[in-house]
């Protein structure tokens, strides 16, 4: 395919979004990977396959758009800058049938206050091949627009437990004691079978302190030791999807940021896990991890 040297394979195009929820639901929706995994496709007949997903500056990610009939599009993405609850810097690079479509670097700002956010990317775009200016702004705002309903169904906790990653890490993704704090105050576990490697899955109930039993599931996706581990919460073994989440682990110099996110499936999943306290139990969750490693 010849390329295209007119002046017009340049351009720089602006998208912005605002959305009801915390700059720093917004700011998460955006960067994290299983929140991306969610609202990827910008349109119902695109798939979208992740092959890498690192959201650490240094990081890339690459995917594949798949639509049924036509070569897939490869999607090469990489994070050059980020500043948290404020602003991402990256590049992508689009190739089609080994062929570089289009370059673009790619920022994010943001800002907020309470329960309201705003988002605005800009999207400084070489056009390598064919005018790819329209398949951008295509692209773009069909893509923001599910990120907005995605950080709109997602509730975060945060913790600061005062132990070391490696140290946190370990309480979690180890078969023994993961059981022994999971769930909020007075809930204990019963596993049925659980493997926290990439791939693996923890099948247990959640049994309340008046003895209702909660049968769950986690199915794990990526795993990044010490860094990031991904899963899917379904309502009981192979039940309905209750959720995407991930749980990501920052260093503080010795302190350990634990930062547990979800998206719910739905928005009226989102309100009823809200009304029934989901943002207190979570962090009760966290409160028990923060026990087992001896800091609280």
């Amino acid at each position: 395919m010849s390329r295209d040297l007119t002046a017009n394979r340049f351009a720089t195009l602006t998208f912005e979004r605002s959305v009801a929820a915390p700059v720093a639901t917004l700011y998460a929706a955006w960067t994290s990977p299983a929140a991306r995994a969610v609202w990827a496709a910008p349109a119902p007949e695109v798939t979208v396959e992740f092959l890498e997903a690192d959201s650490r500056v240094g990081g890339r990610e690459v995917s594949l758009c798949k639509v049924a009939g036509e070569p897939d599009i490869r999607v090469e993405a990489g994070w050059l800058d980020l500043v948290p609850d404020a602003r991402t810097v990256g590049y992508e690079v689009i190739s089609q049938d080994g062929e570089r479509q289009s370059a673009a670097l790619v920022t994010a700002d943001f800002a907020g206050e309470g329960e309201a956010s705003r988002v605005t990317v800009t999207v400084q775009l070489a056009s390598l091949a064919a005018d790819m200016t329209e398949g951008y702004r295509q692209g773009f705002t069909a893509g923001m627009a599910n990120m907005a309903g995605v950080a709109e169904r997602t509730i975060l906790f945060h913790r600061v437990i005062k132990a070391p990653v490696p140290v946190v890490w370990g309480a979690w993704m180890n078969a023994d004691s993961l059981p022994k704090w999971w769930g909020p105050e007075g809930f204990s576990c019963r596993t049925a079978r659980i493997d926290l490697r990439a791939g693996g899955e923890w099948v247990f109930d959640m049994i309340a302190p008046d003895g209702t039993v909660f049968p769950n599931h986690h199915k794990y996706g990526a795993v990044i030791p010490e860094a990031r581990l991904d899963y899917t919460l379904h309502w009981g073994e192979n039940g309905p999807k209750h959720a995407d989440a991930w749980a990501s682990f920052d260093d503080l110099g010795g302190a350990t940021k634990v930062t547990l996110g979800m998206v719910m499936a739905t928005a009226e999943e989102y309100r009823e896990a809200k009304g029934f306290g989901a943002v207190e139990l979570g962090l009760q969750t966290l409160g028990k991890l923060a026990r087992i490693v001896g800091t609280d």
